[in-house]
């Protein structure tokens, strides 16, 4: 029996099954990551991919729908005014780093929209930015690890609402 070499291909995620049973096309990519206070994050530097096609997944709560998730690229705020008027709360905030493994079923870094709608159903609304520039990354649900995904692809899959969420 001969060894199969394990680096040729990343182990699949949860996310990127999800995306395979559901028949959407993605790539699987790795980011180096650091160590930032009590939180591992993701390096983008000098990885030769602009930081505004890498979105990060935020996860808030507001009175009207409870967790729901914005989706905003990496280099921008969000604008947390735009998320509540969208999602018919009268105000939303972020879910404190605390709760948020218990709210999602992730830890900071890894929130994926993909696995928090398989798991919660949440609401969910990615910046208007995803769908102009057609493909994006998003977490595949472990920290460093990412899917080149369509964003239409992925607003369908997860149910999620398109809007204008970067802070201006």
């Amino acid at each position: 029996m001969s060894k199969k070499n394990k680096k040729s291909k990343l182990k699949k995620t949860q996310v990127e099954q999800i995306l395979d049973k559901n028949h959407i096309a993605y790539e699987q990519k790795e980011f180096p990551t650091h160590q930032d206070g009590d939180v591992r994050t993701m390096t983008v530097d000098h990885t030769g991919i602009d930081a505004h096609n890498i979105y990060k997944t935020l996860v808030l709560s507001g009175p009207t729908t409870g967790p729901l998730v914005g989706v905003v690229p990496i280099d921008s705020h969000l604008d947390e005014k735009a998320l509540a008027k969208v999602s018919g709360n009268k105000k939303v905030e972020m879910v404190p780093l605390k709760k948020l493994l218990k709210t999602t079923g992730y830890v900071h870094g890894a929130n994926t929209p993909v696995g928090i709608y398989e798991k919660r159903h949440y609401p969910i609304f990615i910046d208007n930015a995803a769908r102009q520039q057609g493909d994006i990354y998003v977490s595949s649900g472990k920290i460093g690890r990412s899917v080149w995904v369509n964003a239409e692809d992925l607003a369908k899959l997860v149910h999620a609402e398109f809007a204008d969420l970067e802070q201006k």
